[in-house]
Order: structure tokens, then C-alpha cells, then sequence
């Protein structure tokens, strides 16, 4: 009996290291909170519809990624780094595309024409 004890202890004890080196969720919660950003620009009017498309598909990249690093059923500190860039890079496009300039304040898909009293902040 104590045999049985012993050996389900120490199985459990090696399952969750792996278990902790499989998780991302700094990467899951930032990419959350990327998502949200793209969100927030488009009912903003800070964002087209096409920028906010193309940020999408960025998004997309990074989680492909991300899904990559896991198949193996470990992710490595190398692959850790490389989605924080990626995620570095998303995150540098969402701000630039929201402060371009370019607006949707009316909603309509089409980017706002400038002038006429137009994305005057």
C-alpha cells in the first residue's frame, strides 16, 4: 500500500512541471489584452475596419505560434522569448495603426476624409 502511495506522489510531483512548462498564460493574457485593444480602436473610430483586419491577421501569427511552441508538450525559454517579440512587434503595429490618424468615426468601413471639420481632436 504505502508502495502505491509512493509512486502515485512521486507521479504527480513529475506531472506538474510539465504541466508548468506547457502553460503560457503571460502570453494568453497579453494577447487577450491585444485583442481588446484592436476592439476598443475600432468602436473608438481609431481604427478602419481594414487596419483592424490586418491586425487581426497578426494576432492569428502570434497565436499560431504560440500553438507551435506547445505541440511538443514543452515550451522552451527560446520559444518563450521569441513569441515576447512577436508579441512586442503586434503590440508596436496596434499602436502605430491607432495613432495614424486614419479614422472610421462614422462607422461605415471606409476611412474618415480628412478636412471639413473632420478627426479634428
Amino acid at each position: 500500500m504505502k508502495i502505491r502511495i509512493t509512486l502515485a506522489t512521486l507521479l504527480a510531483a513529475l506531472a506538474v512541471p510539465v504541466l508548468a512548462q506547457t502553460a503560457t498564460p503571460g502570453v494568453d493574457q497579453r494577447q487577450a489584452n491585444q485583442q481588446q485593444r484592436i476592439d476598443q480602436g475600432v468602436t473608438s473610430g481609431q481604427l478602419t475596419t481594414k487596419e483592424a483586419a490586418r491586425l487581426d491577421k497578426g494576432q492569428q501569427k502570434v497565436q499560431r505560434q504560440e500553438d507551435k511552441a506547445k505541440a511538443d508538450g514543452k515550451v522552451t525559454a527560446k520559444e518563450r522569448e521569441h513569441l515576447q517579440k512577436a508579441q512586442d512587434k503586434q503590440s508596436e503595429k496596434i499602436y502605430k495603426e491607432k495613432h495614424d490618424r486614419q479614422r472610421d468615426m462614422d462607422h461605415d468601413g471606409k476611412k474618415d476624409k480628412q478636412g471639413k471639420g473632420n478627426n479634428k481632436h
